[in-house]
């Protein structure tokens, strides 16, 4: 009887064709994540600029952008926030027409918190693909901190540097933080300015949203294309929240607005604008276009850009 040679692969062999396959595979696989983060970073893009546009068709009914949030001085109820006002813009008009927008965004009485449902409704135009999560969140809804009434030198024991005086550089959920209730999270926050101290003169916005804001195109003399509106904010120290102010929450107004002090991405400051995507943050302009600015932009630039009326010259806007 005739033998048949069966051939097959020697041990060698295999391992030298194993070798290969993962040689190609960690070759690839930088490739194939900056195409995922790509196309991540251009859903968060068309996100922001839908925000953009839903606040312009608010402007051309209203002739105003909605108010950065709505609240009295005495303490900042009701509290709902710009993003509350363009839900009919966002197809979420049966949402926008349950909320009474003269009781507040949370109430520490358990049968006066009729808002609860709506407050952690998740809204996926205000989450960017690429954001990490935060230190409480669960499907986009999380755990806001209580404010503790700390500063972070004080609950170090540290003396304050110059630029750490205030509330909101450090996390603002979990950890020793208790937490004051749930909220649905959002990674678009608006442009308060930068030449004030967001959380001690809550008014007093250089940029175009603030408490009770009333702002209109001729109050934007720099330029609506120089302008920013809104802007991103990773959820690493803590997520912002759509809904708006929730009073005793830690940084609770810096939930809704950012500050344009600091470059973004620079910082550990909360109130900082902020993303995951690599090497900047997108905004979007008073005119609606969208930017994706790098973390080396100029500073005087970024301040620049940051207010509504500065006089600032800025030839090449970003």
């Amino acid at each position: 009887m005739n033998r048949r040679h069966i051939g097959g692969f020697t041990l060698v062999e295999l391992l030298v064709v194993i070798a290969i396959i993962g040689t190609l595979v960690a070759l690839l696989l930088p490739a194939v994540q900056a195409a995922r983060e790509s196309a991540r970073r251009t859903s968060c893009g068309n996100n922001i600029r839908q925000l953009g546009l839903a606040l312009h068709h608010v402007h051309d009914h209203a002739l105003r952008f909605p108010a950065g949030w709505i609240a009295t001085a005495a303490d900042e109820q009701p509290g709902w926030g710009w993003a509350s006002h363009v839900l009919p813009q966002l197809e979420e008009g049966n949402l926008h027409e349950r909320i009474d927008f003269k009781k507040p965004v949370f109430s520490s009485t358990a049968t006066d918190d009729i808002h609860r449902e709506i407050r952690e409704t998740v809204i996926p135009a205000f989450s960017c693909p690429s954001d990490v999560r935060g230190p409480t969140e669960q499907a986009a809804v999380f755990d806001v901190g209580a404010d503790d009434g700390l500063d972070e030198h004080e609950e170090h024991g540290e003396e304050p540097a110059a630029e750490h005086e205030h509330h909101g550089f450090h996390p603002v959920d979990g950890g020793e933080l208790t937490a004051l209730c749930k909220a649905a999270k959002s990674n678009y926050v608006g442009m308060y300015g930068w030449q004030h101290e967001l959380e001690e003169e809550p008014a007093a916005g250089d940029g175009i949203f603030f408490r009770n804001s009333r702002i209109s195109f001729r109050h934007i003399t720099d330029g609506s294309s120089k302008t920013i509106l809104l802007g991103e904010r990773s959820s690493r120290l803590g997520c912002s929240a759509w809904a708006g102010v929730i009073v005793g929450a830690e940084a609770m107004r810096a939930r809704v607005v950012g500050a344009g002090d600091h470059v973004p991405n620079t910082s550990d400051h909360f109130d900082d604008f902020s993303s995951g995507h690599s090497g900047g943050v997108q905004f979007v302009y008073a005119d609606a276009s969208t930017h994706f600015l790098a973390d080396s932009v100029d500073e005087t630039v970024y301040h620049a850009l940051s207010t509504r009326a500065g006089g600032e010259a800025v030839t090449d806007a970003p």
